[in-house]
């Protein structure tokens, strides 16, 4: 039995966009979404997600404005909320656990409060709370991209001025809360109350652990972000 199958790429229909994603694991495994961080894909999953496809039936999805799936031209941080949950009903996934990184991890928290029941388990890697901060430029790669560059300058609007709402919600969400923060080698604010420690200030039960390796944690330290992760889905 091969104990790394190769993912199979497939796209569905989600509301108004089509979305592509990766599949992995067994078919009665519970399934696990995964969403990635602003200017990535599915792909970025790759080093941790056939470790975590063992037991569970795991989705990466490229969010709209990203990858294979559909460039609208129309975005915004709702949309992709919905896309989400648009996608889970697709699928016919009542309930299912959702991992998001950076701006992943924005989406994933945005459809734990606006549809509760939906999502079970809720892991961000280094995400910050709702709150404004000092916009800067975003400087635009030369050469091709693999996303669309105006999706970077809608979504960069909203993460710099974050509709209040989106922090008053934030008690409304049900799941259970890992938050995993990079520490300080990540340019994600991890305290003095608008960083990734507020968590558990704002959503009941929420949980921290600090890896102190950066932004991309999943990426520098796959080995202790599966360790933490995996512990955490696998609570009764």
């Amino acid at each position: 039995m091969n104990e790394h199958p190769e993912p199979v790429r497939c796209t569905v229909e989600a509301g108004m966009v089509k979305l592509s994603h990766r599949v992995r694991g067994p078919r009665d495994g519970p399934p696990l979404v995964l969403l990635h961080a602003l200017g990535e894909s599915a792909e970025d999953w790759d080093t941790v997600a056939p470790v975590l496809a063992r037991k569970r039936r795991v989705y990466a999805v490229d969010l709209r404005g990203h990858g294979r799936s559909d460039w609208p031209g129309e975005y915004s941080l709702e949309l992709m909320r919905d896309d989400v949950i648009g996608y889970l009903d697709a699928l016919g996934l009542d309930r299912a656990d959702l991992i998001g990184h950076s701006l992943g991890g924005l989406v994933a928290y945005l459809v734990a409060q606006h549809r509760p029941g939906r999502v079970h388990r809720l892991v961000l890697e280094d995400v910050p709370v709702p709150r404004p901060r000092t916009p800067a430029v975003p400087v635009r790669p030369e050469g091709a991209l693999s996303f669309d560059w105006e999706m970077v300058l809608a979504v960069r609007r909203q993460i710099d001025s974050p509709d209040p709402e989106w922090w008053d919600l934030l008690g409304s969400i049900t799941a259970d809360v890992l938050v995993l923060g990079g520490g300080p080698r990540s340019h994600v604010p991890q305290g003095g109350g608008t960083g990734v420690a507020e968590w558990p200030r704002r959503v009941p039960g929420a949980r921290v652990a600090t890896l102190p390796v950066g932004h991309l944690i999943h990426r520098a330290d796959p080995h202790r972000f599966l360790e933490a992760v995996q512990e955490f889905l696998a609570e009764s």
